[in-house]
């Protein structure tokens, strides 16, 4: 896949943009605070539906505008596609391809991307939180049917969540609150599709993962992935991080019910739900150690980048739509020479990438084929290096 155009309209700090891309390395060139990140953060919109740097949409509307507009024309081989996204203040976001109205979650079927940024080192390094995101997000890259998963599973929570705070508020303990049951079926049937989508995601990242790392840092560390799963009985959000027993021959559905049953007169006291997939966490180690708290600087950027190089990998085995769009957005002034060099050829593989750098002498000579400046928000005509 590639992004042949690029439109924005009132996107950050756009008033109106028009940007070319080529095929093979594309770097954006500029002063930090110019504007190059935002261009990144438009084309991955399409994929991730959200943004690597808040956690909502309205952050991206231009200062005074109500809407923000993102157009990408993608070629496919000899197929081409424009796809568009208006991001709203207020009310819903609207969608179209090819001109023709679809529903926002719809867009990931049509635009693959894998995005590496600094803030990816709080994958590895900061609450359980990120690392759930990334996940979710790869899941819905590879399956987009999970983002109504998903969206459906965060919908029971909290209607759930708000009874038990309301039950909580009215002192009611034990069993005299029957109509939990009816949210606790829905909270285990959408959570086991998406605790067992997870699982089987890290076991696919495993090896891809392993290969990227190596590659990047220049040793095998032993990297490994494995989820801690509150339906096995601990809490990782609060630190009890029992992994899943694999010789447990219970289903997950049935642990699921089992824990919440376990967990029922806690969560009225405290009201809220303490069981589920939003309480789970994905544990990363090297050398045998967790990567939070145990690994260096280097170690731990090769295990982020690792992680979206793998993911990279996965997409591109299995789609349809050719290779995903790499994009490195302002990387490599955090690596030293080996990594830099690692990673360039690395990238040189993907049908299309992405750069942006403050200073390019900071980019491997490798990838500066195709150079876009980028000043104060008005982008100058690509060149070639």
């Amino acid at each position: 896949m590639i992004v042949e155009h690029l439109s924005l309209v009132d996107f950050r700090n756009y008033a109106v943009a028009e940007v070319a891309l080529g095929p093979g390395p594309n770097v954006f060139i500029g002063r930090n605070g110019q504007g190059k990140t935002n261009l990144a953060e438009a084309i991955a919109y399409f994929a991730t539906l959200g943004s690597h740097r808040v956690s909502q949409d309205a952050p991206m509307v231009r200062d005074g505008a109500d809407a923000a507009i993102i157009r990408a024309r993608l070629a496919h081989g000899e197929r081409r596609m424009q796809l568009e996204v208006q991001l709203n203040r207020q009310g819903s976001n609207k969608a179209r391809v090819n001109g023709a109205a679809v529903r926002t979650a719809e867009l990931p079927r049509y635009a693959q991307v894998v995005l590496f940024a600094p803030e990816d080192l709080q994958i590895v390094r900061g609450d359980p939180s990120a690392r759930r995101r990334f996940m979710d997000q790869l899941l819905v890259q590879r399956s987009p049917r999970f983002a109504g998963i998903i969206s459906d599973y965060e919908r029971v929570l909290r209607q759930r969540s708000a009874l038990l705070k309301s039950a909580k508020a009215r002192g009611i303990r034990g069993d005299a609150l029957s109509t939990l049951d009816v949210w606790d079926d829905k909270l285990v049937a959408l959570g086991t599709q998406l605790i067992d989508a997870r699982v089987a995601l890290a076991a696919d990242l495993s090896a891809p993962l392993t290969a990227s790392y190596t590659a990047i840092a220049g040793a095998d560390h032993e990297p490994r992935l494995e989820w801690a799963l509150s339906v096995s009985g601990g809490d990782p959000e609060e630190g009890a991080e029992v992994l899943a027993d694999r010789e447990d021959e219970a289903s997950v559905a049935d642990r699921f019910r089992a824990a919440l049953a376990a967990k029922r007169s806690a969560e009225l006291d405290r009201g809220l739900t303490l069981v589920g997939p939003h309480r789970d966490d994905l544990l990363l180690r090297v050398r045998g150690l967790p990567v939070k708290g145990y690994a260096s600087h280097g170690e731990s950027w090769s295990v982020a980048l690792a992680l979206r190089l793998a993911s990279a990998e996965l997409l591109r085995a299995d789609s349809r739509l050719g290779d995903p769009v790499l994009i490195l957005d302002d990387v490599f002034a955090e690596l030293d020479a080996d990594r830099r060099a690692r990673l360039a050829g690395l990238a040189e593989g993907y049908e299309q990438v992405i750069v942006t750098a403050a200073v390019e002498q900071d980019v491997p000579p490798a990838l500066r084929v195709r150079l876009v400046r980028v000043e104060a928000g008005t982008i100058r005509e690509a060149q070639d290096a």
